[in-house]
């Protein structure tokens, strides 16, 4: 009876499961890259060539690829690069909690490590600081370039900036808001800070000074000075001069330094 049951299910057992099934594999700068998709969004995996010990990873929470020296040099380190295709989302719930499936998937199946490095470039920093607030215990640290901290600066153009009109009417959308409700709202990452102070990640942000998309004072400048009277622990590298492009920085080793320092 034992012997025709195993007969039975061990044919089942060699089927792909059905994650492994949908995947695509290619390269990417040199590294093995796995395509497949959570909760019916686009991801993608970079695998390094010799792993870390625990696994670490980085999680490119928007554009993918840009200005990339800082994940080739962690890849090299033994550092996985993750992304999910949240975009048009603008950091919203809706996102957040296709980044919770995203983040189990990787953990749970990939077996990455429980805590991630979070890569908030640009409009990605509204998806990064929003999903470290929702969960602090799953941050290691995070990285932030040119981020936009507070949705009223951009996409809104409500200070100094330029503001997208499209973008905020799809923004105020995503969030299910009204114009009056978006400008009233309170749970921006400028506004939402105490999550992170109170696990005490720590934060590089790295800006331009003349950046007149997503400017300084509005975003990092006025993250940085409320996270550190919250006794947060941050770090601003301020690239004199420099407008929103270009993003990270040439030499990445600072980055890099503070990612490896902090990491799981």
């Amino acid at each position: 009876m034992h012997r025709l049951v195993f007969l039975l299910l061990a044919p089942l057992a060699l089927q792909p499961t059905p994650a492994r099934a949908a995947e695509r594999v290619s390269t990417w700068q040199g590294h093995e890259r796995i395509d497949f998709k959570v909760d019916d969004r686009d991801c993608l995996l970079i695998l390094p060539s010799h792993p870390a010990p625990g696994r670490p990873w980085i999680w490119r929470t928007e554009f993918f690829g840009h200005e990339p020296q800082a994940d080739l040099s962690l890849l090299a380190h033994g550092f996985h690069v993750a992304y999910l295709n949240v975009q048009n989302l603008y950091g919203a719930p809706v996102a957040l909690e296709s980044m919770d499936a995203f983040y189990d998937h990787l953990v749970q199946f990939r077996r990455l490590a429980p805590k991630t490095v979070l890569e908030g470039f640009s409009r990605g920093g509204l998806f990064a600081l929003n999903w470290a607030a929702r969960h602090p215990e799953r941050v290691a640290s995070i990285y932030l370039d040119a981020p936009v901290c507070d949705f009223k600066s951009w996409p809104g153009g409500k200070g100094k900036g330029k503001g997208s009109p499209a973008d905020w009417e799809r923004c105020k959308a995503a969030y299910d808001l009204t114009e009056a409700q978006a400008l009233a709202y309170t749970l921006n990452p400028v506004d939402h800070l105490g999550p992170l102070a109170k696990a005490q990640i720590p934060i590089l942000t790295v800006c331009g000074e003349a950046d007149t998309v997503v400017p300084y004072p509005e975003n990092s400048g006025l993250l940085a000075s409320r996270y550190e009277k919250l006794g947060g622990p941050v770090k601003v590298i301020l690239k004199p001069g420099v407008d929103h492009h270009p993003h990270s920085l040439q030499d990445p080793a600072p980055i890099v330094s503070f990612v490896l320092a902090h990491a799981p």
